[in-house]
């Protein structure tokens, strides 16, 4: 099965709480010392920080409670994790913090780091840290990820980095070899997608693949058994690419179903995925599941000489069984936790409608069709627009055509 999108954007979190603290602790009673924790506080992060950034064991292990001897076993052992992630920042924002008691505090915190040459943004996760004051001076006592958040790669295990032309690799828990592999079919997937769909974009994928489906979903801050049996998913901001800059997307690889596909299956959940990452710019609340799912299997299918029996087995099957569907799928048929065939037929579905656009009005009008209806920035009203002034059609004859093509490829 081709590789699944669900559109997660990376998780953020913020609060006003830091800014009232902070005047709150200017407006002291007089003649009493200002509380400067938060001031102290942010400069122990900072420094924390800073040995993440200068790969200094040592320095960033002094920022640990002394008698939390558990923790800076765990911390060590991340840090090392950390040693072949190439980082161009990483720093630590305080957004809340509560006094629980004399020398002990909780922070909320936002970490953001970049990856070089990949991220244009910073990546932020929310963390909460437990802390304590010894002989003047702020130590962390204890880590956790908020409840919405999700771990960390190099909290799962060591990172393996391998690079690409067209591809960086981090793999936790994964052979350099089966990294190298997937780096090879990603830098055939990134030119494949180029030809499918011109104009401008990274031209690079960054992959993670976790040790397992259920670190695949700790990563992804969901339950792992939403994923199961779907080889990747593309995690980013949509329209990320008209607001300014962003993080990379990111492709997660479900290294157990990605496991048991073939080479050409193998390639073909690349690609699918690819095609996400370039069209990320141009997809937004208006695009309809269809629409860029089916597009990502059209850029992906394209060129393999690959029939419509062969890219649509599900949809085949339930059409010569005389189940012809009464309409291009709906988003709420793309949904990950449901039927594995009902999924598929969507898929297939949204594949065949991308297919019939390229073949009656060509691929430039294909393309012209996906950034326009992207382009209206909200669901009602998009496709029907765009459909008027791309295609010269109407949704009902566009149903009526898409029925008609899906007899004819699969009867």
């Amino acid at each position: 099965m081709a590789g699944r999108r669900r559109g997660t954007r990376w998780k953020r979190w913020a609060g006003p709480g830091l800014a009232a603290l902070l005047l709150a602790s200017a407006c002291t009673t007089p003649g009493k010392p200002a509380d400067t924790a938060a001031r102290d506080i942010q400069r122990t992060l900072d420094r924390r920080a800073a040995a993440v950034v200068d790969r200094d064991e040592a320095a960033y292990l002094a920022e640990l409670d002394p008698a939390a001897t558990r923790l800076r076993a765990a911390e060590r052992a991340e840090f090392a994790n950390l040693a072949q992630v190439p980082l161009r920042s990483w720093e630590y924002r305080l957004t809340e913090l509560d006094r629980t008691g004399t020398g002990r505090a909780t922070a909320l915190i936002e970490l953001r780091y970049r990856f070089d040459g990949y991220d244009e943004a910073p990546v932020k996760a929310a963390e909460r840290l437990d802390l304590t004051r010894r002989d003047g001076r702020w130590y962390v006592a204890a880590e956790r990820p908020q409840r919405s958040g999700g771990r960390q790669l190099w909290e799962q295990g060591k990172v393996t980095v391998v690079r690409g032309a067209h591809s960086l690799v981090l793999g936790a828990g994964q052979d350099e070899k089966r990294l190298r592999a997937i780096a090879d079919a990603a830098d055939r997937a990134v030119p494949a997608v180029d030809r499918a769909w011109p104009g401008r974009w990274a031209r690079r994928l960054l992959i993670l693949v976790p040790s397992s489906l259920d670190d695949m979903g700790s990563l992804l801050g969901a339950p792992a058994a939403g994923y199961r049996g779907i080889a990747a998913v593309t995690t980013g901001e949509a329209g990320a690419g008209r607001s300014g800059a962003a993080p990379a997307d990111r492709v997660v690889v479900n290294p157990q179903a990605y496991a048991v596909l073939g080479e050409f299956g193998q390639q073909l959940v690349l690609t699918h995925e690819s095609t996400h990452v370039a069209t990320r710019a141009h997809t937004s609340a208006a695009t309809p599941m269809w629409l860029s799912e089916g597009f990502a299997d059209w850029a992906a299918y394209r060129g393999t000489g690959r029939g419509a029996g062969q890219a649509a087995p599900e949809l085949q099957r339930a059409v010569r069984a005389g189940d012809l569907p009464a309409a291009p799928p709906s988003d709420e048929d793309f949904g990950f936790g449901g039927d594995a065939g009902a999924l598929g037929r969507a898929y297939e579905g949204g594949w065949l409608a991308c297919a019939l656009i390229a073949e009656e009005w060509g691929e430039e009008r294909l393309t012209d069709f996906y950034r326009a209806v992207g382009g209206h920035g909200r669901r009602d009203g998009a496709v029907e627009k765009a459909m008027r002034e791309v295609l010269g059609t109407t949704p009902e004859d566009f149903t009526v055509r898409w029925r008609e093509y899906v007899r004819q490829q699969l009867a």
